[in-house]
Formats: structure tokens, C-alpha cells, sequence
């Protein structure tokens, strides 16, 4: 990556397209600049993809499709762990990297390369595993023969606000399952991808397999690679708006689908719950990634007993918080992605605040380059409120006050998404009831973090389908065939 200094970890990164094992410029020759949320400032310029550049990096995904197929699991099983040593030998320059084009301070950027890391160490075994079956008919006349094999070319869309980690949940298993893909990261954070792209290279990736397009027109280059025909799966993390239209899209020809969409995390604490770890668990489920995390705690819900009490601590951990870039020592809360963001943040605080919220630390933004917004704790936030029911996707932690169980569950539950719950209580009787009754995807109980390599991860109703991780994570990059055998 070269010298461990800004200019030098950006200069060392591909601006370029990566088709065929090759870097290349877009077919127009236009670029678009990536900017430093937290400056305004431009980092570089990247290759902008064309449509015509989209079905160059589809066509070499399918030429490579049939030879990658046939390569033996150990040896995809082994580019895989070459990968995962040398994310982790690079940590500190990646996490820089990730920290320019995206935002978060650089301890967090260095965990997530670690995090992104362990999914290529975990399908590497996974790799390895893929099984069939074999079950005499029922009349005892025939055998059946089960096995499972790559679904074909995939296309892969990640977000910004984890530009390596969501790229490698969905590349290990795609490169263990043995297809090849084609790649579009976020527009604002293409950096990340373009260096895992390289990394991959080095591990021993052939040429076609991974394919990377970086552009200012998703949908124009997207679009067109769906409807070809040829690309047999996509898998995509993002909004749930964009999920539906990109489900409308796969379902001319028939597409396998992925999607980890939108989430609206309620996190529930009981008047039995330690409130210590009630506290901690609220800071990591909403200050992970500056709480621009689908998985962010978005509606506290805190029994009546210790409701202030709760508030409280809350409010002194958030306000204690080192706000500024996140290049800049001891830093927990950098700069959101863009203007937008700080822009929806405000809307929401401010809608929160006219029907009746209290503001308790922050509410406001931040004067200065960048785009920053203040830790926030808000009380008594009613249930009408934008924010109940939309995605903050900021520094914002909105409590609201029960009484009984029933009345928690039914408002954890009293929206479109279900992709992950919290829950603090130290009732074993409750943690089951109230875990098997939210609509949820995952469970936090008693902890603050759900996400794990090994786990399989994935929401419910408009959160998403299917499930990324886990030992059924390659499972989503695996057709099953079924062979009739008459003896």
C-alpha cells in the first residue's frame, strides 16, 4: 500500500476499472472525485464505468465462470486464507484508507478490516465443506444423489458505511462457492473495494473471477447487467427502496436474490436489566460505524422503573464523546457521509423535538468543514415521531418509556423492518418470551453487537431475504441438483 501516510495510501490504491485481472480506464475516460467527509476535500479521481464498461466486466465474469467452477475447494479454500493474512498484515493502511473516504475513526476502520478479514478466514473452511447426499427411494427401487454447485455469475452491490466488510461477506462465500462475480461498490467509498481487488490478485485470484465497477450511474450500469440474462444471482446491501426496485429487476429473468436492507432496531431494556451493561450495550448497538449502521439501535424503549436513571447514564457516556476527524487521536464520533446525512439527521431531530421530545445532550450540528453532527440522547420522543419510524442512520438515541412486556414487544414490532431487536433482562423467562416474539431477524440479548462472521446474518419482513454468514452464508451461492438413479 505503500508509505502509511494520507497521500501515500491513497496514491497506492488502483483508480482504474478491474475487468479480466486487468485495470483499466473507463471506455468515456470519465472519472468522479472521492471526498473526505470530514474536509470537503477531494482524495482522487476514479474511473467512472459506462454501461458498456458493465457488460466488458459481465462478459469476463462468464468467461471465467466454467474453469473457476472446476477449481479444486482446497485451492479456492487457500486464496481465501492468503487473503485473510494479508488484510490483517495491512490493517493499519486499510484502516486509514477507510477512515479518508468514509469517515469513522480509525480504531473502528482497523476493526472492521479485521471483521472483513475473518469472512475470507471462515469460508476458507467453509470452502472445503460444501456436501451432497445420498438416501436410498422409499420404494428401495432407486438411489438419490444430491450435490450442490455455483450458482453461476453474481453481482455483488455494497454500501459505503462498511466498504470492506460488506465486500467480504459477500466475496468469500461467492469465491468459495466457486463463481465469479462482478463488483459495484458505493459511489462515495470505492476506494476499499479497489484495494481488496488488488489484495485478491495477490492472494492468487485468477483474472475474470472478481470484477470491479466503480461509477456514478449504479442504476444505468446495474440495470443493464440484470436484465442480460447471464448473471445468475444478485446480492445487495443497501436501502430497502433501492432493494425493491432492484427486486423488480431480477424478476424478468428469474434472478437468486440477496438483500440486506433497511432496519429500524428497537432496543428494549426491563426494570430488571443491569443497567450497566444495559448502557454499554446501548453505546456500541448505537455509536457502532457513528450509528450509520442498518443494524443501529434507532428506538430505545426503557421500562418506566429505571427510564431515568437510564437516560441519564446514557446521556453522560454520549456527551463525553470526542467529536472531529477520524485521522485525529482518541476521536469516537466522525464525520457522517455527506451533506445529505447530516441533513436527514436534522430533519428527524427537529420533527422529534416540535412533537414534544426532550434534548438532553446535543441536537445540533457541527460549524466547519465536514459533516458532523453531535452526539444526541432524546427523551420522552413520541410514537409518532419521523424517527420511530424511519431509519436515523446518525449519532441520535431516541427514548421512549413502557410499562408491561406487552406493550414493549408490540412497539419493537410496530414496524416495516425486522432485521435485528435488542433486548436487557435478566428474567430468563422473559429473555425467551420476549426473543421469540420479536420480528426479527437476530437477537441481541444482553449485548450490543449481533454481527459475527460465523452467525448467520440477515433480517425479516422489509429487511431484507436471505441470510449472509454462517454455515449457511455459501448456501446462498450454491444451486442444488438432485440425480435420479434407477437400479
Amino acid at each position: 500500500m505503500g508509505e502509511l501516510t494520507e497521500t501515500g495510501v491513497v496514491d497506492a490504491v488502483g483508480k482504474e476499472l478491474f475487468i479480466g485481472g486487468k485495470w483499466v480506464p473507463s471506455s468515456t475516460g470519465r472519472t468522479f472525485a472521492v471526498e473526505d467527509p470530514a474536509t470537503g476535500q477531494v482524495l482522487c479521481e476514479v474511473a467512472d464505468a459506462s454501461p458498456e464498461d458493465g457488460r466488458a466486466a459481465l462478459d469476463a465474469a462468464v468467461a471465467a465462470q466454467a474453469d473457476w467452477a472446476k477449481t479444486p475447494p482446497r485451492e479456492r479454500s487457500e486464496i481465501l486464507r492468503r487473503a485473510y493474512e494479508l488484510l490483517n498484515s495491512r490493517a493499519d493502511e486499510l484502516a486509514l484508507l477507510m477512515t479518508l473516504e468514509m469517515g469513522k475513526p480509525l480504531a473502528e476502520a482497523k476493526g472492521e478490516i479485521v471483521y472483513a478479514a475473518e469472512f475470507f478466514r471462515w469460508f476458507s473452511e467453509e470452502a472445503v465443506r460444501i456436501d451432497g447426499g445420498y438416501q436410498v427411494a422409499p420404494n428401495g427401487a432407486g438411489r438419490f444423489l444430491v450435490t450442490k454447485q455455483p450458482v453461476g455469475p453474481c453481482l455483488l452491490i455494497t454500501p459505503w458505511n462498511f466498504p470492506m466488510a460488506m465486500g467480504g461477506r459477500k466475496i468469500g462465500p461467492a469465491i468459495a462457492a466457486g463463481c465469479t462475480m462482478v463488483i459495484k461498490p458505493a459511489e462515495q467509498t470505492p476506494l476499499s473495494m479497489l484495494a481488496l481487488a488488488a489484495i485478491l490478485t495477490e492472494a492468487g485470484l485468477p483474472a475474470g473471477v472478481l470484477n470491479v465497477v466503480t461509477t456514478s450511474d449504479p442504476g444505468g450500469v446495474m440495470e443493464p447487467m440484470i436484465k442480460d440474462g447471464r448473471a445468475r444471482k444478485l446480492s445487495f446491501t443497501g436501502s430497502t427502496a433501492v432493494g425493491r426496485k432492484l427486486l423488480e429487476q431480477c424478476a424478468d429473468k428469474v434472478l437468486r436474490t440477496s438483500m440486506e436492507l433497511g432496519g429500524n432496531a428497537p432496543f428494549l431494556v426491563f426494570d430488571d436489566a443491569d443497567l450497566d451493561a444495559a448502557v454499554e450495550g446501548a453505546m456500541q448497538a448505537k455509536m457502532r460505524n457513528i450509528g450509520e449502521a442498518c443494524t443501529a439501535a434507532n428506538r430505545f424503549y426503557v421500562q418506566r422503573g429505571v427510564a431515568d436513571e437510564f437516560a441519564r447514564r446514557l446521556t453522560e457516556r454520549m456527551s463525553a464523546l470526542p467529536l472531529g476527524r477520524g485521522t485525529e487521536p482518541g476521536v469516537v464520533v466522525g464525520p457522517l457521509i455527506d451533506n445529505d446525512a447530516v441533513a436527514k439527521v436534522t430533519e428527524l431531530v427537529t420533527d422529534a423535538t416540535q412533537r414534544g421530545a426532550k434534548v438532553l445532550t446535543g441536537g445540533t450540528t457541527v460549524d466547519g468543514p465536514g459533516n458532523f453532527y453531535q452526539a444526541t440522547v432524546l427523551t420522552d420522543v413520541p410514537r409518532d415521531a419521523r424517527m420511530a419510524s424511519e431509519e436515523i442512520f446518525g449519532p441520535v438515541a431516541p427514548i421512549s418509556v413502557f410499562d408491561d412486556e406487552d406493550e414493549a414487544v408490540a412497539a419493537a414490532n410496530d414496524t416495516e423492518y425486522g432485521l435485528v431487536s435488542y433486548v436487557y433482562t435478566n428474567d430468563l423467562k422473559r429473555a425467551l418470551r420476549v426473543s421469540e416474539s420479536l420480528e426479527a431477524g437476530m437477537i441481541g440479548l444482553n449485548q450490543g453487537i449481533v454481527s459475527n462472521p460465523a452467525a448467520p446474518f440477515g433480517g425479516v419482513k422489509q429487511s431484507g431475504l436471505g441470510r449472509e454468514g454462517g454455515t449457511v452464508g455459501i448456501d446462498e451461492f450454491l444451486e442444488t441438483k438432485y440425480v435420479a438413479v434407477s437400479l
